[in-house]
């Protein structure tokens, strides 16, 4: 009878001290929320933040309030919202967007820092080149204008280069597929419409995509 009674001891002081040294099992961050940073140059006028699976924009951000270049703006989201698009609108009508980005793990989004400022017909500083693959993709297009002119070169050149639709213009709704040739993924994309605004998208990884859409 001691003997059993014993074992048992044993056995649940075994258990305690097991569990005092199992490590603390740390909580994922669910927290997406986060801080939008103006270092483009620019001011930005009107800021959008929607979950990934969200197919529109929603509300301005920022209401009747700019964003200075320098300054930052406090985004809340609900917690677990952790993949979300941005998109501002910078003084001009020029836009600029990060598409499924994972907020979670960060305290900032930076907008100028890497891409320069935005708008213009030439592009920012060259970047590494990368891994390589078939860039080749989908242009479509879901704003309500016209597309009359895409620019698409890698990210390791300084200049736009020809105008990829030719003759060609991509209506609203409309595909276009562009053909590009097989070497660096990541490319700087710019559409040009027909009311003259112009949107880009820096540093896109068309290696993993098959549509690259606007807006």
């Amino acid at each position: 009878m001691r003997s059993a009674l014993l074992r048992r001891g044993l056995l649940a002081l075994g258990l305690l001290l097991g569990g005092l040294a199992a490590p603390p099992v740390q909580a994922q961050n669910s927290d997406p929320s986060f801080n939008v940073v103006n270092r483009s140059g620019r001011t930005i006028q009107e800021l959008y933040v929607s979950s990934a699976q969200v197919n529109s924009w929603g509300q301005d951000l920022l209401g009747q309030n700019v964003l200075d270049n320098g300054r930052s703006f406090p985004v809340r989201l609900p917690s677990g919202q952790c993949v979300n698009d941005i998109r501002v609108v910078y003084d001009g009508g020029q836009s600029e967007e990060r598409r499924a980005v994972d907020t979670c793990p960060l305290n900032e989004v930076v907008f100028g820092q890497q891409s320069g400022a935005p708008g213009g017909s030439g592009k920012g500083g060259a970047q590494a080149a990368g891994r390589t693959g078939n860039p080749s993709f989908n242009l479509v297009n879901r704003t309500r204008k016209t597309i009359q002119v895409l620019r698409a070169s890698p990210s390791s050149q300084s200049s736009w280069g020809d105008d990829r639709l030719g003759d060609a213009v991509v209506a609203p709704g409309g595909t276009f597929a562009i053909r590009l040739p097989a070497g660096e993924c990541n490319y700087d994309i710019r559409v040009e419409y027909d009311d003259r605004s112009a949107e880009e998208r820096r540093a896109v990884d068309l290696c993993n995509v098959a549509n690259v859409t606007f807006p």
